[in-house]
């Protein structure tokens, strides 16, 4: 028997329903996201999120919302230990996961939703194709829409072209080089600013990433502007903007 095994338990569902967060809930599609311990926060010290700035660890939304619980805390930390110890067994249990909700959306012609990355920033769509031949721009079913946020420019090009994965941006206190090459090849850029969000921030549109969480699938080129939650209150790296 594999040891590792016994640094999780199984896991009867990998996605999470849309429902159970304050902001996807109020999506007019049904959603699913896949909700992970962030950064290392697993047996083995791996990152599950590279390029995380000081400021996005200590600012986390792994701290909002239900998030603060710690049995929800619990629940990621196994998924994140399912995930480094046996990766192909998952990706093919979030594989089986993600195909039956599409046949269900399929049968009622409804629109659907994921987020693979609530929190936790891994290109799971790569390695879904490089395992297993699922390739999400080629689905034959056109009304499913797969979305994250990323701290990776090099993803947000990669799949910028892609008609049904949206990609956007997340700007940290460390990374305006990348932001300003993100705003020139019209991605749009998440920002966490600490009060009310301005109407425009550098140069751009700012849209209320908080009205729900399918904004930047509708608004393209712009800010999504969101507003500081958790832990992110307490910033004192940067993360979040004070000044505009």
């Amino acid at each position: 028997m594999n040891t590792e095994t016994k640094q999780y338990k199984p896991v009867k569902n990998l996605l999470s329903k849309g429902s159970t967060n304050s902001k996807t809930a109020k999506n007019d599609i049904k959603t699913f996201i896949l909700y992970l311990a962030p950064h290392n926060l697993n047996y083995k010290g791996i990152t599950l999120c590279k390029d995380a700035s000081d400021g996005c660890i200590a600012s986390c939304l792994y701290s909002a919302g239900r998030g603060k619980f710690s049995n929800v805390q619990s629940s990621r930390i196994n998924k994140a230990n399912y995930f480094v110890t046996d990766k192909k067994a998952f990706l093919k249990q979030l594989l089986f996961e993600i195909r039956k909700e599409i046949e269900k959306a399929a049968k009622t012609d409804t629109k659907i939703a994921f987020r693979l990355n609530g929190t936790s920033d891994i290109d799971f769509l790569y390695l879904l194709d490089k395992h297993f031949d699922f390739n999400v721009d080629l689905l034959a079913y056109d009304k499913v829409y797969f979305y994250d946020y990323t701290k990776s420019l090099a993803r947000a090009i990669r799949y910028k072209n892609y008609r049904n994965y949206t990609l956007t941006f997340s700007k940290s206190e460390s990374n305006l080089n990348e932001v300003n090459q993100a705003l020139k090849l019209g991605i749009n850029i998440a920002a966490v600013f600490k009060n009310d969000l301005p109407k425009k921030y550098k140069g751009k549109k700012v849209v209320d990433g908080d009205l729900n969480d399918l904004q930047m699938i509708e608004f393209k080129n712009v800010i999504l502007g969101l507003k500081a939650k958790g832990d992110a209150k307490k910033d004192t790296t940067g993360f979040v903007i004070t000044n505009y």
